[in-house]
């Protein structure tokens, strides 16, 4: 199959393969092995993604002071 781009760098994708993504409106593009790979992304509203952070965090014991002593250990003989 063929694609081509146009003069403002837009693809246009083979039916065959829009249809296998019918759901899916964004793509991650990336260079890959002297191509271009499209990887389907799904937006979520980052309020949704806050929240499942949160949840995982406290269901893992993290607490606010954690999160700087994990910094300041990330950081130890860097500065």
């Amino acid at each position: 199959m063929l694609a081509k781009k146009t003069s403002k760098n837009q693809l246009t994708l083979p039916k065959e393969v829009a249809g296998k993504f019918s759901d899916v409106d964004y793509f991650d593009v990336r260079e890959a092995d002297s191509g271009i790979l499209l990887v389907p992304v799904r937006i979520v509203p980052a309020t949704t993604s806050i929240e499942a952070i949160r949840a995982k965090m406290k269901k893992l014991g993290v607490r606010p002071g954690d999160t700087g002593r994990a910094v300041k250990w990330a950081r130890r003989g860097k500065q």
